[in-house]
């Protein structure tokens, strides 16, 4: 679809002449080919092709076919084409897109055919009444394509008659794989059942029917879960984290030190002075607050800021929530404080690699011993470097209240949310974050940041 689309547009912006004079186009075509192929596994283009709406699989065609639109424009630059532009990219963009977008209508059309036509139909046994066995059901209900008759449930503990489809005991699977003439079973037990799985399985090999195990782990493990290989040993990682990989930890990095020295070059280069002059004529002290708290591996490091507070303060290292019109808070510092441009000298942390532009906000000792007997995961943050903003702050979960219980809520919501993102990381999501952040700060919706 990708190369017809490069021909096709090629052929349309200019003719096949120029296009076959101008070999080194055929050169972009290989490297759109290693693009789309590189790009589209990033996102996992091609995961949970037939069960995903075509809605959430448009948005990333778009996604591929702007980074597609962008090597072009990269490459033409660099060639210094000049006929090859503007239309045969637009062209490219809008028939790669259509193509595209009818394959995958296409293939869901063929795959529904094939597995909803009768011969294809497996007639399946779940073993297991439980919450993983019910919601396993729930799922082939609803997509028929998946091409599944549901016979019935197995299960020990819940009688014939219930609500559920009880079809027996486990004890009669040999008989009932017989009489239902069953081409899968799907196993469901929760933990404590497991000793059950080596006769079940057993008895599946005896009647050559296909065994399949839907594992009772998942109330431990994320929805970002992993299964490998070391060795010959399938390992279950509870939570995935995509910046465990080396090359996504360098290419943060190396968006970090270009958004710091910007930031240092432009911004603070000239507000440190400015903000060092206010402090003098309204709140006399040193320009910069420094606090240890709390970065990547539980490592303490010292976290810039510019002084908000008074210098006679004694709290400062202290659990103690900032409210409106605290006396703790200087006059210019409660201008810092609404428009968070307080947080700017935290682009030398970033510099200096002890904290990232984007991640989990760096918790205070103080505070941090308070939300380690709120929330159990706390300590997973600690995978990646904190942030100057991130997903909770740029959904309005910043700060804390004096009230215990809300407070409580919204130290919850606002791990849940650093935990988010760091299973759901990738680089347009900084973007987007950054995007967000800057938008709310030059917005005054400083709530959300």
């Amino acid at each position: 679809m990708l190369n017809i689309s490069f021909v096709v547009s090629a052929i349309l912006a200019q003719s096949l002449k120029i296009l076959l004079s101008r070999e080194y186009m055929f050169v972009l075509m290989a490297i759109l080919n290693f693009v789309w192929y590189f790009f589209s596994n990033v996102i996992n283009f091609y995961e949970d092709f037939s069960v995903r709406n075509f809605s959430y699989q448009f948005i990333k065609i778009l996604r591929c076919t702007i980074v597609q639109a962008l090597t072009a424009v990269l490459f033409i630059f660099i060639v210094k084409e000049d006929l090859f532009t503007r239309n045969f990219i637009i062209l490219y963009s809008l028939i790669l897109i259509l193509l595209v977008s009818i394959r995958i209508h296409f293939l869901k059309y063929i795959f529904r055919k094939i597995k909803g036509s009768e011969k294809n139909i497996r007639n399946v046994l779940i073993i297991g009444a439980g919450e993983n066995g019910t919601n396993f059901l729930k799922l082939i209900l609803a997509h028929e394509d998946f091409g599944f008759n549901f016979l019935g449930f197995l299960d020990d503990e819940i009688q014939p008659g219930s609500d559920k489809k009880i079809i027996g005991k486990i004890n009669e699977l040999d008989k009932l794989l017989v009489e239902n003439n069953v081409d899968e079973v799907i196993i469901a037990l929760p933990i404590y059942a497991s000793n059950q799985l080596d006769k079940i399985i057993k008895s599946c090999n005896r009647h050559a029917v296909r065994a399949n195990i839907i594992p009772d782990y998942f109330q431990f493990v994320s929805q970002k879960f992993q299964i490998n290989m070391i060795g010959n040993f399938p390992v279950i990682t509870v939570r995935n984290e995509p910046l465990n990989e080396f090359h996504w930890r360098f290419v943060k990095r190396t968006v970090d030190i270009v958004f710091s020295f910007i930031a240092v070059l432009l911004i603070l280069s000239w507000l440190t002075p400015l903000i060092s002059i206010l402090n003098k004529l309204f709140s006399p002290g040193p320009v910069f607050f420094i606090q240890d708290r709390i970065g990547a591996n539980n490592k303490i490091f010292r976290c810039y800021k510019f002084r908000t507070m008074h210098v006679d303060n004694k709290s400062i290292d202290e659990y103690q929530p900032t409210e409106e019109n605290d006396p703790r808070v200087t006059k210019i510092g409660k201008f810092l404080r609404k428009s968070n441009i307080d947080e700017l000298p935290q682009f030398l942390n970033v510099l200096k690699g002890e904290m990232s532009v984007v991640g989990p906000r760096p918790h205070p000792i103080a505070f941090n011993e308070i939300y380690e007997d709120m929330v159990d995961e706390i300590k997973i943050r600690s995978w990646v470097k904190p942030g100057i903003s991130g997903w909770a702050q740029i959904h309005g979960l910043r700060g804390d209240v004096n009230d215990y219980e809300e407070n409580k809520k919204r130290t919850i919501s606002r791990i849940e949310n650093d935990l988010w993102y760091i299973e759901n990381w990738s680089f347009w999501l900084d973007i987007q974050i950054i995007l967000t952040t800057v938008w709310q700060m030059l917005s005054g919706n400083t709530k959300g940041v």
